[in-house]
């Protein structure tokens, strides 16, 4: 049996899941690619593109509200584990696209994915059934311009990573948006993206009276995301052919279809050059030309 490669997208909303999931579609099909766009939202009423595969033909948010008297979040939990209770229907028509690259479209709801148990259990299903999929976490840039912000992202992301324990990609977003506000980064782009030395991120804590109480509990958790060294950015405006290319790229890598999937050999090199994005001094050109 053949391998099914794809991508999980999470990340809590206002994201930018689903717009991201129809730029890398479209991107992905320009290059030759089949690919099949898969929500398990049920609370996605504002798709861009056209699903393949929707979880509101197993499942309805509002008629798990209304039937069990829930709020959204309780629903929200209440479909996974409906769908982690059910995965063999997704499973039984993810199958039928062996063909196709895989992008999720998954609620926002964070607990599902820092301890909740079902989407990990879902991913661990479709992985013993040849699935091999990237988490793929997306934060707003925008939390850049607040520290206490950008550290409980830097947390959420850490635990994030250690719940699923699948291959990830964290992603910045809206990085074209971020140039609005670039009069409020205490610090250059490539901190918050590398996730560099954290005590300037500390001093910064400090120094707001917002968050200047927790001093103790800043440090602890400024030690808990550098103890495990995980989370890194790649930036990303969707608009931008280049900055996609090298999303795309380390994807591809995580999940292992640069190793088992069936694009073409020359695509890669031919598609790098039609952006101009072959090495990383061009990618590291791109991104600061947002704040030329």
């Amino acid at each position: 049996m053949s391998l099914i490669f794809g991508q999980l997208v999470i990340g809590p909303p206002g994201s930018g899941k689903t717009t991201y999931c129809n730029a890398m579609c479209n991107f992905l099909e320009k290059i030759g690619r089949k690919v099949a766009v898969i929500n398990i939202d049920p609370a996605n009423d504002n798709m861009e593109y056209k699903t393949t595969i929707d979880i509101s033909d197993l499942i309805k948010l509002d008629d798990v509200m209304t039937k069990f008297e829930l709020g959204p979040n309780g629903g929200l939990m209440y479909c996974m584990e409906f769908l982690e209770a059910n995965v063999d229907w997704l499973i039984k028509r993810i199958l039928n696209l062996k063909d196709h690259y895989l992008i999720f479209d998954c609620p926002g709801q964070i607990e599902l994915y820092t301890h909740h148990k079902s989407v990990a259990a879902i991913a661990e299903k479709l992985n013993e059934n040849l699935v091999r999929l990237c988490s793929v976490y997306l934060i707003d840039s925008h939390h850049c311009t607040d520290p206490g912000k950008y550290l409980s992202s830097l947390v959420v992301c850490t635990s994030t990573m250690l719940q699923l324990a699948l291959p990830h990609v964290n992603i910045m977003t809206k990085l074209d948006q971020l140039k609005k506000y670039e009069d409020r980064l205490a610090f250059n782009i490539d901190f918050y993206t590398e996730v560099l030395d954290l005590k300037y991120l500390l001093e910064k804590l400090d120094d707001d009276p917002s968050t200047a109480r927790y001093k103790k509990l800043n440090a602890a958790l400024i030690s808990l995301v550098e103890d495990y060294s995980l989370v890194s950015f790649l930036p990303l405006d969707v608009s931008n052919q280049a900055l996609l290319l090298q999303v795309k790229n380390a994807i591809d890598k995580a999940n292992g279809y640069i190793f088992g999937g069936n694009e073409p050999q020359d695509v890669q090199t031919l598609l790098a050059c039609a952006v101009g994005a072959v090495d990383d001094n061009e990618r590291m050109s791109t991104i600061e030309a947002y704040f030329s």
